[in-house]
Order: structure tokens, then C-alpha cells, then sequence
């Protein structure tokens, strides 16, 4: 990925939003000029950004950015909440993700997520892992078998589990959970992974188990995180984008960005002056 940086605009706060030239990888996400309103009040401005395929992008800045709300838009999530607009647009891979002739249900199975705290289903392991499929109405029990445990090893828990797949995923540590509902998430064969706070509610060991995972994961998936934890984007992502009140303040290059910030509000959020 190129770190070199291209003028897109100036923002409400008179600073200047930066994001990767174009032509620097191939895109998955496209969004475009996107706003949103819960009910009256707004909570993101004419975002506009790029994600890159077979790459992981961080979203950070203070809590009330606006980073999840992003993030969720991204699958619809947001649909379920009464009174959300949106103007703009968001794209996946050229097609319109939002519209009356988008097939919800199908584009997320386009886009896995995995929320803040683990969620497994109260069935066992293997219930768990191969539920997307269940959903879809496929029976064939090899089928089902072996993307158990290829998505158990794609999410680096197979080894952990093999012997008690039966077992309810509910005795399984956090980061166990955590690593389950990853599996659970590639399960379904989805293009890209959306993580809300993935490691937030996990201990340092789990959370670097999770962070070791993402890296693994990267290539075979495009990966979008929220993040709060700032030494986490760093290490885990190759772009990241800095939000603050609803905006996008800066995006680009992870290293470039945390080494040289191109915009005085977001080496004041890296720095900790506010946040």
C-alpha cells in the first residue's frame, strides 16, 4: 500500500481530510458522501472513503464518533433502528447497499460481523459454527462437518475444541467465544469481516489471540474494526480512518498516519490531548 496521500477536502472543523491515492489496491467498500440521522439528530457528515480489499482498515477516535455507526451502516444493522436516514451512498464491490431492491438478508451474508461482546447461541460448538449454513437449509452432514472445521481452523480454535464439539460453546472462555463467533462469521464464506470492539471485553491473552488472528485472517478476507484502543489499530491494521463528531478527519496508511499525521486534530487525539 502506497503512503503516499492525495488533498480530498477541507471539513466542517477547517482541517483537511487525507485518503490514499487512488489506484492503490482494489475496493471493496466505496462509501460516498454518506450521512446519517437517528430520528432528528445527525450522526455522521458527508463521510466519504475507500476500503481496500484483502486489507484491514481501522476506524478510532472518542467514544460518540460515530465509528460503530459507520461500521454497522456498512451491513445495514442500522436498519433496525426506528427513525434512521441516510443520504449518500455505499457501495460493495460497485453495487448499491443501500435501496428498496437490495436483498438485506443476502448482502449480509456478504459481510460477517462480529459484535463487542461474544455471542454464541446457547447449542454447542458445532451448532454454532455451522448455524449460517442451517439458516441457508443445507443438511448434507459431510458438507456441514467440514466447514466446521475449516472455519474452526480458519478462526485458530480447532485444535482447542476438537474434542468437545458437542459441548455447549457457553463453557468456552471469553476469548474462546470470541474466537467461535469469528469462526462462525467466516462460516457462511463472506467476503468481508466487520468487527464492532472485537477484543474489549477480553483479557490481554485473548486479545492478543484475536489481534494474531486478524493478521491471519487479512488476504483471505476484507477486514473493517472499531477500535478505542489506539496501539491495536496500529498493530492490526494497514489503513485506518480517524473520526470525530460524525466525521472523517483523516484516512490513510496506518504507519504513515500514527508516525506523521497530516491534520493537528488527529496528532492531538494520537497524543492523547483529548479523547
Amino acid at each position: 500500500m502506497s503512503t503516499r496521500m492525495t488533498q480530498a477536502k477541507a471539513d466542517d472543523f477547517g482541517s483537511t481530510v487525507y485518503h490514499p491515492v487512488e489506484g492503490s489496491g482494489a475496493v471493496s467498500i466505496e462509501v460516498k458522501d454518506f450521512n446519517l440521522w437517528y430520528g432528528e439528530s445527525q450522526a455522521l457528515w458527508g463521510n466519504t472513503l475507500n476500503i481496500y480489499k484483502g486489507l484491514c482498515t481501522a476506524l478510532i477516535g472518542p467514544s460518540g464518533c460515530g465509528k460503530s455507526t459507520l461500521l454497522r451502516s456498512m451491513n445495514r444493522m442500522n436498519d433496525l433502528v426506528d427513525g434512521v436516514k441516510t443520504t449518500g451512498q455505499m457501495l460493495l464491490d460497485g453495487e448499491p447497499i443501500f435501496g428498496k431492491q437490495v436483498d438485506v438478508i443476502a448482502l449480509r451474508k456478504r459481510m460477517g460481523m462480529v459484535f463487542q461482546k461474544p455471542n454464541p447461541f446457547p447449542m454447542s460448538i458445532f451448532e454454532n459454527v455451522i448455524y449460517p449454513l442451517r439458516v441457508d437449509g443445507v443438511t448434507n452432514g459431510k458438507l456441514l462437518r467440514e466447514t466446521a472445521e475449516a472455519a474452526l481452523k480458519g478462526a485458530a480454535l480447532w485444535e482447542e475444541v476438537k474434542d468437545r464439539i458437542d459441548q455447549s460453546a457457553l463453557g468456552l472462555s471469553g476469548g474462546q467465544q470470541q474466537r467461535l463467533c469469528i469462526a462462525r462469521a467466516i462460516a457462511g464464506n463472506p467476503e468481508v469481516l466487520l468487527m464492532d470492539e472485537p477484543c474489549s471485553a477480553l483479557d490481554p491473552i485473548a486479545t492478543s489471540k484475536i489481534e494474531e488472528l486478524i493478521d491471519e485472517l487479512k488476504g483471505k478476507y476484507t477486514i473493517v474494526i472499531v477500535t478505542h484502543n489506539m496501539q491495536q489499530a496500529a498493530r492490526v491494521s494497514d489503513n485506518t480512518a480517524f473520526m470525530y463528531l460524525g466525521r472523517l478527519i483523516e484516512y490513510g496508511d496506518t504507519k504513515a498516519m500514527f508516525e506523521k499525521p497530516k491534520v493537528k486534530r488527529t496528532e492531538d487525539y494520537l497524543t492523547g490531548r483529548f479523547g
